[in-house]
């Protein structure tokens, strides 16, 4: 019998707590560095080869684990996974103590009812942090209140109608919010640390998205590490911020250190376990079937030629993932800083995206991780340069045509 691969494998216990920790870091939109400053960046100093170092940025939270810095004249891959979380923020504070909130990038009605954390800065303060727990996310109260259309289903709940419920009561209960130090703009994060799931090798929780992204970087780096490093190839770890808002952080990134390849870290979708959606006919990617690698936009089709077959060689799964104009991933950072690189995007499909129970399995994790490891490796061994991609564009015009042939008959045993 053959031996499993990592990917095979259930997640180990220490992995699974770091993803954990990861994924678990207060880190939304611009205020990031809980992720970036708070676990990353303690981690790529502990696993760093002696030579590696650390670069921060001074308008985000972003870092960067170098390989070889200051060797700007060596090939460069850039892998970007985001720290920034979609959150909620306080819209205004009612004369009855509610504190109303918009809903962001979530659908109003995955929110209801769910503890979070409101994070705002001490009162007369300012720059001192402090958070709120114990209180949930309400609209109607009850659904005594709610009209006829509401209450069947009809009509559903909008994001003018939500609002944080702390318990406030008494009198003057909106001074009493105030009092808090509470003020509009401050975000507010969902409640909830992954944990296993029920079936095999499954978890499910808060922010996949995209912690997920940054825990391969993170990984990577460590297994690059334990291997020796490269000798050819210059690789920026990179943990961008505020990519929820436009990927902003990445296009920093990119700008400011011009990779010659970037490859973008995040979620991707189970588009057969979608309810509802099968008349779009989706491409049939799943969770559970191994890493997902984009195609279309502006990636770099020579790029994935590589990763496939690296993949291809060690035994690893690929789930091809369509994208139209725009991957909708920090691998289009190259593009929007305007800098001349091979790009391409990988995933990993999870469910309830955008929810309190996002839904991942830790083998497509596993197996995007062991990809980009012997992607860089083969890069490394072959000696790419940026020549190998001027030089080797696909040409359309020069391939040959295919004639039909049967479909050759099962043998029966």
């Amino acid at each position: 019998m053959s031996e499993q691969k990592p990917w095979e494998q259930s997640m180990p216990e220490s992995q699974f707590e770091f993803m954990r920790e990861v994924l678990g870091a207060p880190s939304p939109v611009g205020l990031e560095a809980a992720m970036t400053h708070g676990v990353l960046k303690p981690y790529f100093e502990k696993i760093s080869l002696e030579g590696w170092a650390v670069h921060q940025f001074v308008g985000n939270a972003g870092v960067v684990l170098d390989s070889h810095p200051g060797q700007d004249d060596m090939f460069t891959v850039m892998m970007i996974g985001h720290a920034d979380k979609i959150r909620m923020q306080v819209r205004s504070i009612g004369e009855d103590g509610k504190i109303w909130i918009n809903s962001d990038s979530f659908l109003p009605n995955v929110l209801l009812g769910h503890e979070v954390t409101l994070f705002s800065q001490k009162p007369d303060m300012p720059g001192e942090w402090q958070m709120l727990e114990g209180g949930t996310i309400e609209a109607l109260g009850a659904i005594h209140f709610a009209d006829a259309e509401t209450r069947t289903g009809k009509k559903g709940i909008t994001s003018k109608q939500l609002y944080l419920e702390l318990q406030i009561h008494g009198e003057d209960r909106k001074k009493q919010v105030e009092q808090l130090g509470i003020q509009s703009g401050d975000p507010i994060l969902l409640k909830r640390k992954i944990k296993r799931g029920f079936s095999p090798d499954t978890f499910y929780g808060a922010y996949l998205d995209n912690g997920l992204g940054c825990f391969v970087a993170a990984e990577v780096a460590r297994l690059i590490a334990e291997r020796g490093g490269l000798d050819n190839v210059r690789v920026l770890y990179t943990i961008a911020t505020h990519e929820e808002i436009g990927r902003m952080g990445s296009r920093v990134a990119a700008g400011v250190f011009s990779p010659d390849v970037v490859i973008g870290l995040d979620v991707s979708h189970d588009y057969e376990a979608a309810p509802g959606i099968g008349d779009r006919r989706m491409t049939p990617q799943r969770m559970g079937k191994g890493m997902t690698l984009a195609t279309g936009a502006i990636v770099s089709e020579q790029l994935n030629a590589m990763i496939e077959k690296s993949a291809a060689k060690n035994g690893i799964p690929v789930q091809r993932s369509i994208v139209g104009r725009d991957t909708g991933t920090d691998g289009m950072a190259g593009f929007f800083a305007a800098i001349d690189a091979a790009s391409t995007s990988i995933g990993f499909p999870i469910r309830n995206m955008h929810t309190i129970s996002e839904t991942g399995h830790t083998g497509d994790v596993l197996s995007a991780i062991w990809s980009m490891v012997y992607m860089l490796e083969d890069m490394d061994e072959q000696k790419v340069t940026c020549d190998t991609f001027k030089q080797n564009h696909a040409r359309l015009d020069t391939v040959s045509p295919v004639s039909w042939s049967p479909v050759p008959e099962q043998q029966e045993n």
